[in-house]
């Protein structure tokens, strides 16, 4: 059989024309095989209802199997020249001819080089992609922690403006100066503390060396 790829004639049927004959041989060939067998059967009756036949059956397969020695090699000589003139003929597309799919190649032609710089182009494009992509997905994940702070902000404004309004309602002027006064009290606390811890501390050490 052929050893043709025909690449362009299996991208037209779908299938390799190789692989059509081949299954057109071996339909023939189990055809011829069927047909021997039915001989064979007919001959065996036929000599079955001959008085005094001597032939055998083992006699009537080695002639059939003989026959169909000789059929086959007869055949494949004939299925040869019948393959070449079907590749040649009929599945077979002329060099000149261009399927419709392809004809964008035609309108369109480019060269082995300009392929590969358009494959390095989408290869960057899918690069950029994934990086924009990444890049979203980090600003959506920004975003929804912005969106946390925002909330705990202004948990802590409902809590300033709680506390402004308890200050009003008890005479205590406005929030932020009571709140600054207070952080200057805390301040003076914590000085007038560390003063005592540090003479507690004094006191102790005389004792000890008394």
């Amino acid at each position: 059989m052929s050893v043709d790829p025909m690449a362009y004639e299996t991208q037209f049927f779908g299938f390799t024309p190789q692989t059509c004959m081949l299954r057109v041989y071996i339909a023939f060939q189990d055809y011829l095989f069927e047909m021997m067998l039915v001989v064979e059967g007919v001959m065996l009756k036929k000599l079955d209802g001959i008085p005094g036949c001597k032939i055998t059956p083992s006699q009537i397969r080695k002639c059939t199997e003989k026959f169909l020695l000789f059929m086959k090699e007869h055949f494949d000589k004939l299925f040869a020249k019948m393959e070449e003139m079907l590749l040649q003929l009929v599945l077979n597309i002329p060099k000149n001819v261009l399927l419709p799919e392809d004809r964008v190649q035609e309108q369109y032609p480019y060269s082995e080089e300009e392929f590969q710089a358009l494959q390095d182009e989408l290869q960057q494009l899918q690069q950029q992609c994934r990086a924009e992509a990444a890049a979203e997905q980090a600003l959506r994940a920004e975003l929804e922690e912005q969106k946390v702070v925002k909330a705990e902000l202004e948990k802590i404004l409902q809590c300033f403006d709680g506390l402004e309004n308890i200050c009003r309602e008890h005479g205590a002027g406005n929030f932020k100066e009571s709140f600054a006064l207070l952080t200057q009290s805390c301040k003076k606390l914590q000085d007038v503390l560390k003063d005592v811890e540090e003479k507690s501390r004094k006191m102790k050490q005389h004792d000890q060396l008394m």
